[in-house]
């Protein structure tokens, strides 16, 4: 009788451990845009978790990726289910829809914005590190679209 009492009890800790509150914390990321030139497209929002992965013109080393129709000249899309962590954002007012950065001479003739960029320019060149922020809960930001 012994001997089963502590089979049973061993075999019962082992289940509960195996129920262990080991649960990795998931959050929200709400990215919105607002101030855009026309309702022409879509916005396409690019999250990058990674160091070095931006600048990435050619939306290859990306995340996750969502596209938003616009309404009042406004966008916004929520990425769900996401480890706490550095992230970017890199967004893209694609007016023709076709998923890429349309380009004049060199510039963008497109509308195109940075997280924690203000501005953008060949001095100001965005990289993951000065448009990264920390993500560590439910979390809302803005970023500002800069038609060249």
């Amino acid at each position: 009788m012994k001997q089963t009492f502590i089979l049973f009890l061993a075999f019962s800790l082992q289940l509960l451990s195996s129920f262990s509150y080991n649960k990795e914390e998931k959050y929200s990321l709400t990215v919105e845009v607002e101030n855009l030139r026309n309702s022409k497209g879509v916005v396409q929002f690019a999250l990058y978790n990674k160091d070095g992965s931006i600048p990435d013109e050619h939306y290859k080393n990306y995340f996750k990726m969502e596209k938003a129709t616009i309404n009042n000249d406004k966008a916004e899309v929520t990425f769900s289910n996401l480890p706490e962590g550095d992230y970017a954002a890199n967004i893209l007012h694609d007016e023709n829809n076709n998923g890429k950065v349309d380009k004049g001479f060199v510039l963008p003739k497109e509308g195109i914005g940075f997280s924690n960029y203000a501005s953008i320019g060949l001095t100001n060149r965005p990289y993951f590190k000065k448009a990264s922020f920390e993500l560590k809960q439910n979390k809302t930001i803005k970023v500002k679209i800069v038609y060249m």
